[in-house]
């Protein structure tokens, strides 16, 4: 995985983190990404009510100063010394792992807050925390997911792309949450290359990387064996694969996926095409079950999140591991300075 180095992203904007889910992990890996703020992790702040978190705070008998901040600004000055958490109403305290309904409203605005202030050029990338569906639903949340309401704010009308991301690998999944019997009907060679013209322009922006290499895997055993075990890469992905090639983006395959994701093979790829969910996701939490990264590619702004759910089981305890969430912070900022070097925005 190659990148050119980014501009000091302690110089730029502070990170808007969003409040996730209040009765899950999301709060805990927050103080504990700021408890160890010393390792370079990069300025942010919470977007929250200062006094649950505090409260969280004290329940796991961590010494940890809440700031109250009215505006971004305010982040970057009081960062060193306490969690800096501009203010966002919560009605409801609840219990670790027991989400109340009466929330849901309170945690769609703060991811629309987050998306506000990037916009504005007031924070430089949002990073999300876990969401619980079910609770926004019933608070009127009409979006499949996270991503697709991101993609709903930014108005843009382009898909969304979801890729995983860890020092050693990225994957794109062309499908996502769909039953495995759905995915090679859902396959198409439309989708393939949206996917691959949204990987090739964002890897550019926000990753500096100047000529992305783009390998694509097969959807069947041995990648069809030329039509022998299923025609999908002769029909669906290969078309997809020599249309990127003509649009001049260093796309290749499809490849059979059970040899794509050795160190060899992953030196000679900045992303991987991959066809469904679990395809992608496997290799990935293998090497780094605990570093992986969310990052929604198509955005007009930069959004990160920790690949991992609310955690309710473990909510309250102080065992949640944070790696994942400062991972995304770190990566939010690095692209936010390589996205800067290009656009000169914000």
């Amino acid at each position: 995985m190659s990148a050119s180095e980014p501009e000091d992203w302690r110089s730029r904007s502070p990170l808007a983190v969003t409040m996730g889910e209040p009765a899950g992990i999301g709060t805990e890996v927050t103080l504990k990404a700021w408890r160890n703020r010393e390792s370079g992790t990069p300025a942010f702040f919470l977007i929250d009510d200062p006094d649950r978190v505090r409260r969280c705070a004290d329940r796991l008998g961590w010494d940890i100063p809440v700031a109250a901040i009215e505006g971004p600004t305010d982040a970057t000055v009081r960062f060193d010394n306490a969690l800096p958490v501009l203010s966002h109403s919560v009605p409801v305290h609840p219990e670790p792992g027991h989400p109340s309904t009466e929330n849901g409203r309170a945690v769609i605005g703060a991811i629309e807050r987050a998306v506000e202030l990037v916009r504005d050029g007031a924070a430089s990338a949002v990073v999300t925390n876990p969401i619980h569906k079910r609770v926004l639903y019933e608070a009127g949340f009409t979006h499949p997911g996270h991503t697709e309401f991101l993609a709903a704010l930014a108005g843009t009308g382009e898909p969304p792309v979801m890729m995983l991301a860890c020092p050693e690998l990225r994957v794109i999944p062309v499908t996502v949450h769909l039953p495995f019997r759905a995915v090679a009907n859902a396959l198409s060679t439309e989708t393939i290359i949206a996917c691959g013209r949204i990987a090739d322009r964002d890897l550019r922006l926000n990753f500096g990387i100047e000529r992305p290499r783009l390998a694509v895997a097969g959807l069947n055993p041995h990648a069809g064996e030329e039509g022998a075990i299923g025609r999908e890469e002769i029909d669906i992905i290969a078309p997809a694969v020599a249309q990127l090639k003509a649009e001049g983006i260093a796309a290749s395959g499809p490849y059979p996926a059970d040899s794509l994701f050795h160190p060899a093979a992953r030196a000679d790829a900045d992303v991987v095409l991959c066809m469904y969910h679990d395809q992608a996701l496997i290799p990935l939490k293998t090497l780094d079950f605990w570093g992986g990264v969310n990052v929604t590619l198509g955005l007009p702004f930069i959004r990160t999140s920790p690949d991992h759910g609310t955690g309710f089981a473990i909510a309250g305890t102080g065992k949640a591991n944070e790696a994942s969430f400062v991972a995304s912070l770190a990566m939010a900022a690095d692209m936010a300075a390589h996205r800067h070097a290009v656009l000169g925005d914000g």
